[in-house]
């Protein structure tokens, strides 16, 4: 998945900018851009994998997250949207989506009448448990250049400079 291109473009940027403010560092800003143009990369990569199943990453994200976390009465739709960090309304409009499809089902919570709870059907599940395998496959070519001990690097460098 590597760019050539990037190492390239950081180089002259970097040049271009000492010639032009060599009072400045402009090591955070390269860093920024680095960490942009990667994740760019990466998102382009698992829309045009996942377009090729019908799904959006953001569905499969749902899915993944039923799968994984999901007790077999399902999740409330509140549970969802902290396990996958996102609004309350952002997970209505999936789960709206992956509904209509027939990949996951709303349910009363038998709890709370005002609660609704999201789990997956059972084609949903065999879709998540397929596509698993070739997801994970598709993560590892993206990640080929880096060894197991360099991804849990870059996964807790990336954890120290998260934004809150």
């Amino acid at each position: 998945m590597k760019d050539a291109s990037t190492p390239k473009l950081l180089s002259r940027i970097e040049q271009d900018w000492r010639i032009a403010r060599p009072d400045l560092d402009p090591e955070p800003m390269l860093t920024v851009i680095a960490v942009q143009r990667t994740s760019g990369q990466l998102q382009a990569e698992l829309e045009a994998f996942f377009a090729g199943h019908d799904l959006t990453p953001s569905a499969f994200d749902v899915l993944a997250t039923l799968r994984r976390s999901a007790p077999p009465e399902g999740l409330t739709l509140g549970e969802l949207s902290a396990l996958m960090a996102i609004t309350p309304p952002a997970v209505t409009k999936r789960v709206d989506a992956l509904s209509a499809r027939q990949l996951i089902e709303r349910l009363p919570d038998t709890s709370d009448r005002r609660a609704i709870r999201a789990r997956l059907t059972a084609t949903g599940r065999t879709l998540i448990d397929s596509l698993l395998p070739q997801h994970l496959a598709n993560e590892e070519r993206l990640l080929a250049a880096l060894s197991v001990t360099e991804r849990r690097t870059l996964r807790a460098l990336l954890g120290r400079i998260g934004v809150k």
